[in-house]
């Protein structure tokens, strides 16, 4: 059985909400939109996956899926994530009444393949199935055989509503990949534990660095870049990141902004992922 995934994706500058304190707006929809990059382009390489459709209004996110080989969606119902994923299913069933569907979040920026294909396989064993998150009380994936309503319940303590509604729980060890959704700082760490993909991995190393020298007088000094490089921040770019004190070899969480030799850190602050 091949399936075509349906993804939901927010505005950018609206999703992921929760890592605000971990990363600026900017940074943050950065991020979201880089989740979701690694978590199609992973699905697009399955073999179980006929295609993948996201369903999104955001325009950046829309150009960027889209070149990767996912079809857009407008979010026409504007209602909410559930009847997003609904809206997604229709229009896919809309074109071929026997698709087989499934609906599978966004953020998922450690996504393997080879892990996708196991859980994928398994659910063409149910009429509904679905996939619980690493923290055992959402959901990350559920499933539609042809013929079955999706009938997604995603949002908090999905997990219980899906198993309520009749959908079989795929249990299956090593597809810690799958059930890694990013929400929280924490989530991210250990999203970068197993292994985060191209996207995700560039857009953090844009943010990171070590602090290299410091004046405490001035509040100013320079920090090195992973790849030796180093970049100068002024007071005003210490005092936005709320420290106190910084000391050499800190790791740190950084916002650049400018090209070549007027490239400068206007954000800098303790790494928290």
């Amino acid at each position: 059985m091949t399936w075509t995934l349906v993804v939901p994706l927010k505005p950018l500058s609206r999703a992921k909400t929760r890592l605000s304190d971990a990363a600026g707006d900017g940074l943050r929809a950065s991020l979201a939109l880089a989740f979701a990059q690694d978590t199609v382009g992973a699905a697009l390489a399955s073999r179980w996956v006929r295609g993948v459709t996201v369903v999104t209004d955001d325009p950046l996110a829309g150009r960027e899926l889209s070149a990767l080989g996912a079809r857009i969606l407008p979010d026409s119902p504007g209602r909410g994530l559930n009847a997003a994923l609904a809206h997604g299913a229709l229009a896919v069933r809309g074109e071929r009444p026997g698709a087989a569907v499934a609906a599978m979040n966004a953020d998922l920026p450690a996504l393997r393949t080879v892990e996708l294909d196991l859980v994928l396989d398994a659910a063409s064993g149910f009429s509904r199935a679905f996939l619980a998150d690493a923290a055992g009380v959402g959901t990350t994936l559920l499933t539609a055989a042809p013929g079955a309503d999706l009938a997604p319940a995603f949002g908090g303590p999905s997990r219980a509503r899906h198993r309520a509604s009749g959908a079989r729980e795929i249990e299956l060890a090593g597809v810690d990949s799958v059930r890694r959704d990013v929400d929280t700082a924490g989530d991210l760490r250990a999203a970068v534990a197993l292994g985060v993909g191209d996207h995700t991995r560039a857009r953090l190393a844009d943010m990171q660095g070590t602090a290299y020298t410091y004046d405490p007088e001035t509040r100013a000094g320079s920090v090195l870049l992973d790849d030796g490089t180093p970049l100068p921040f002024d007071t005003a770019a210490f005092d936005a990141g709320g420290l106190r004190m910084l000391r050499p070899g800190q790791r740190v969480r950084i916002e650049v902004e400018g090209e070549g030799e007027q490239r400068r850190v206007v954000f800098v602050t303790l790494q928290t992922f």
